[in-house]
């Protein structure tokens, strides 16, 4: 299963958090993005391996842009 993170408004890229294949947990923040000299970042819903990153900082995104993709990552299984 693929989550995608979209941007939810129009703001600018301000960090970049995540690291590409990075295993992410729900709500670790992936990227902050910047509106209007607010901080707002931007949290996976899911948990998974971050497979793309679509965004960069100083990059404008606009209402349902893509951000990053997260697929799910099966827990291992005890041998």
């Amino acid at each position: 299963m693929v989550e995608e993170v979209r941007a939810e408004m129009v703001a600018s890229v301000w960090k970049v958090v995540a690291v590409l294949g990075e295993v992410i947990a729900p709500g670790d923040t992936l990227v902050i993005l910047d509106s209007m000299k607010m901080e707002i970042p931007v949290l996976a819903e899911e948990g998974g391996r971050l497979t793309e990153l679509a965004v960069a900082e100083g990059d404008v995104v606009q209402e349902g842009d893509l951000i990053a993709l997260l697929e799910s990552v099966e827990p291992a299984v005890p041998a």
